[in-house]
């Protein structure tokens, strides 16, 4: 059984452009990213999935740059992308990150892994965002290539092709659903990048530790010392599918 990580990832943010190439201490977010994932221990392959589009060229060159597998597909539909980079790549379980989130946690993504994992095969789905405990900015969906190529297959609405899973988990007549959840309600911080406030606030997180290595509860620690930080992105609103 092979487990790949599809990371998607493009230059065309509207609310912050080209964010995935932004600098955290001497590196891009992407790379960030990429580096959080690599340390989760049930993955096999990491794929960056992003777009034919010529801004995109860049990130094409940087994952050739770097010897990271990669995926070309369409800009909008996802959904599409991630099918023909998880058929491309021969996965049997597919781990998704989206490449604005630079805090992800490679302990979150093994402890939704390990879940969905050991309920296989009575499970097609598993995350920990549908019942929200995690801060924003640590999702990790799970999922089975059968419940992705039925989803590519019948998903017919703009909203299902653009965000990838919510015809999974908005259809549990269909599918057979999972969560994991922390013991303890964050869901009121914010750690994705998409907009310069939320920038800022990663930025100042980087900086107090001085590398990426962090794990998600010392960024909980710190933030009990510093509440202002929290401040700082509080007001941003997440886009609504």
């Amino acid at each position: 059984m092979k487990v790949v990580c599809i990371i998607q990832a493009r230059m065309g943010s509207t609310r912050l452009p080209a964010k995935v190439m932004k600098p955290l201490l001497d590196k891009p977010i992407l790379w960030w990213d990429m580096h959080r994932v690599q340390k989760a221990h049930y993955i096999d392959e990491i794929v960056i999935a992003t777009t034919t589009e010529v801004a995109d060229d860049a990130i094409a060159d940087y994952c050739d740059e770097n010897g990271w597998s990669y995926y070309r597909g369409s800009e909008d539909d996802v959904l599409d992308r991630y099918y023909q980079a998880a058929t491309m790549y021969q996965a049997d379980v597919i781990v998704r990150i989206t490449s604005d989130c630079p805090m992800i946690d490679a302990r979150v993504i093994d402890y939704a892994l390990s879940a969905h994992l050991g309920q296989m095969p009575a499970v097609d789905y598993t995350s920990n965002f549908v019942t929200r405990h995690y801060p924003r900015g640590l999702d990790c969906e799970v999922f089975t290539y059968e419940a992705l190529s039925r989803a590519w297959q019948e998903a017919s609405q703009q909203s299902e092709r653009e965000h990838v899973t919510p015809y999974i988990w908005q259809n549990p007549d269909k599918f057979r659903l999972s969560d994991v959840s922390n013991s303890t309600d964050y869901s009121h911080l914010r750690w994705t990048v998409d907009t310069p406030e939320d920038y800022e606030f990663v930025t100042t997180i980087y900086e107090h530790f001085g590398h990426g290595d962090f794990s998600w509860q010392d960024v909980i620690a710190v933030l009990d010392d510093h509440p202002e930080w929290v401040e700082i992105n509080r007001h941003i609103e997440q886009k609504k599918l």
